[in-house]
């Protein structure tokens, strides 16, 4: 309930989502630019604010034009004519529209940040966070050689991440494994398969070999849609196998536990439609005894900040993905910028709601388009006489 006990929906007074354009980030760690995508990502962030004068925000990453119109035209007119009193009760809004996650999530997390700034709570608390800080993991990706694999480890080792995800696929995998593994043996090391193996008998050797270096996991190595090989491979091996794309709502979690098709989940609260359904998600992985980290890596600030507040619970066991040593982002939204710092992102405790503000010169310095929604108002009731 709100500090006023009113129901917030009711109050809201309008809806502002602005599409920039941001570079992505750069780092020769190849974690930034995800191997060959364009130099520049298209994100929308969204403003909700309520007839008090407060404001919480929510970030879209990665938006195309169909996910900015869902946006725009049906997911926030749809929140502006919905009462709720907690942001558990704001997925109510969209609930009969088709299904657009991204566009959710924008909206999620924003009446997240909103109610816990009227509460003047931080978002971790509000979420039931526990931790004052996160251990943070960084994404390599493929290298041109073993031994500029090994100096970029070596770099973000360095800088003091406990951690590292290596992006592997055919031909790159069990010997970039095992040479990052070879020089940092107590390092702690996932790999990404990024859904890119078959079943194949040289696909499956390849994966099967993995299973000796003591890899926290390894994630997503077949199709989003193939659970029964997930399942298969998981059984055979040590080492746990992790969805992510396979995991896009609380049912496609449930079919994946009850087929026993991993043992760990990679969170995204854009992908699973906000932090209410990515809390919940969580929630159910750590009943099924699976760890749990967090990975938004296209985000900007807005969504690292409300991804560090989720890594703050109890069920989130694994270190959360950040962006690594060396990556620059050119252009900052939020002030002060969300980064790790010897490998550990703080949880901001100080302030209410994500704990970062998000500058409005910089986002309209970058913006591509502009929508502003704003609540109908009653009409007067005629007077007699």
């Amino acid at each position: 309930m709100s500090p006023t006990g009113s129901a917030i929906g009711a109050g809201l007074t309008g809806i502002e989502a602005t599409l920039v354009r941001l570079p992505r980030p750069q780092s020769r760690s190849g974690g930034g630019t995800g191997g060959g995508r364009p130099p520049r990502a298209r994100h929308a962030l969204v403003r909700v604010t309520d007839d008090e004068g407060v404001s919480g925000w929510g970030e879209m990453p990665d938006a195309d034009a169909d996910s900015w119109r869902r946006l725009v035209e049906d997911f926030a007119p749809a929140l502006l004519r919905h009462p709720w009193h907690r942001p558990t009760e704001a997925p109510d809004a969209w609930a009969g529209l088709a299904p657009c996650p991204a566009a959710a999530a924008a909206l999620d997390t924003a009446c997240w940040d909103l109610w816990s700034r009227r509460r003047s709570t931080p978002l971790a608390h509000a979420l039931g966070g526990v931790r004052t800080a996160v251990t943070a993991g960084v994404t390599v990706g493929r290298q041109p050689s073993l031994e500029s694999l090994v100096m970029e480890v070596n770099r973000q080792v360095g800088a003091g991440f406990r951690a590292v995800r290596l992006r592997i696929g055919p031909g790159w995998d069990l010997e970039p494994v095992r040479a990052v593994h070879e020089s940092y043996p107590f390092l702690a090391l996932q790999a990404d398969a990024g859904g890119r193996y078959t079943e194949s008998d040289e696909d499956l050797e390849a994966l099967r070999a993995l299973d000796e270096y003591g890899m926290l996991c390894l994630e997503q190595p077949f199709a989003a849609d193939d659970l029964a090989a997930h399942a298969r491979l998981h059984r055979e091996m040590g080492t746990p196998v992790a969805l992510a794309a396979s995991v896009d709502s609380s049912e496609s979690l449930e079919a994946a536990v009850q087929a026993e098709a991993g043992g760990a989940l990679n969170l995204s609260p854009s992908r699973l439609g906000g932090l209410t359904p990515a809390r919940r998600a969580a929630d159910r992985a750590a009943d099924a005894g699976w760890d749990v980290w967090c990975g938004e890596e296209q985000a900007s600030g807005v969504g690292r900040a409300a991804t560090v507040a989720l890594a703050s619970l109890s069920s989130v066991t694994f270190p959360s993905q950040m962006p690594g040593a060396g990556v620059r982002a050119p252009r900052e939204l939020v002030d002060p910028p969300v980064r790790a710092h010897d490998g550990i992102a703080p949880v901001p405790l100080a302030a209410p709601g994500l704990g970062h503000e998000v500058d409005t010169r910089v986002l309209r310095s970058v913006a591509l388009d502009s929508a502003t929604l704003v609540r109908a108002r009653p009409a007067a009731p005629e007077r007699s006489g």
